[in-house]
């Protein structure tokens, strides 16, 4: 899969977007690092767990960091849903 968002890109975000539902697979949203809480990131859901929890990746699998290292995140990390982008 080619990636979306490319450095420099500026996106939309919806901060609602999760107040009345939850992520979806293939949803783009904004999340705190889960090991560096100064830190927000652009990750893709790919996996919902039965526990609110989200396995993120990033769409350049090659070099991204995200839940293959450090595993899911927390509904309560999600900042919220990207809705545009803009080059």
């Amino acid at each position: 899969m080619l990636p979306l968002l490319q450095p420099g890109d500026e996106i939309l975000l919806d901060p609602l977007a999760y107040r009345k539902s939850s992520p979806q697979i293939g949803d783009i949203i904004v999340t705190v690092h889960p090991l560096q809480s100064n830190l927000t990131i652009v990750k893709r859901v790919t996996l919902i767990n039965d526990c609110e929890s989200y396995f993120v990746t990033g769409d350049n699998r090659e070099t991204s960091t995200d839940s293959r290292h450090w595993g899911t995140i927390k509904l309560s990390d999600i900042r919220g849903k990207v809705t545009s982008q803009f080059q």
